[in-house]
């Protein structure tokens, strides 16, 4: 069974940073590609960042290259999203997500995801 707990979400000002943890359940936790996620209201579900199994490589879609970072800490099954240079329009829902195996960060191949955490960004 496959558990994801995110936390770390909550309500900053335009400039600010928050730092995003997802705690995952399993045994295998450091074979799992991971995935943070998110969706704001009225919009489909879209890609933020990914690391891979090692740790060794990691991915972000273009708005929040330089801002935003992913990390893992295997030991503690743990990844974390570090936000900076937080903006109004990073305002979402976010997601961390595993699909186990390693391949794309299109959200439809993700198989687990959390529950979400809210991330509101005011101007």
């Amino acid at each position: 069974q496959v558990q994801l707990v995110e936390s770390g979400g909550g309500l900053v000002q335009a400039g600010g940073s928050l730092r995003l943890s997802c705690v995952a359940s399993g045994r295998t936790f450091s074979l799992w590609q991971m995935g943070w996620f998110r969706q704001a209201p009225g919009k489909e579900r879209e890609f933020v960042a990914g690391i891979k199994r090692s740790g060794a490589s990691t991915y972000s879609t273009e708005s929040v290259k330089g801002r935003f970072s992913i990390s893992r800490d295997n030991a503690k099954s743990t990844v974390y999203l570090q936000m900076n240079s937080l903006k109004p329009e990073d305002t979402a829902v976010y997601y961390c997500a595993t699909r186990l195996d390693g391949g794309s960060w299109a959200p439809k191949e993700y198989y687990y995801w959390g529950q979400g955490t809210q991330v509101t960004v005011s101007s």
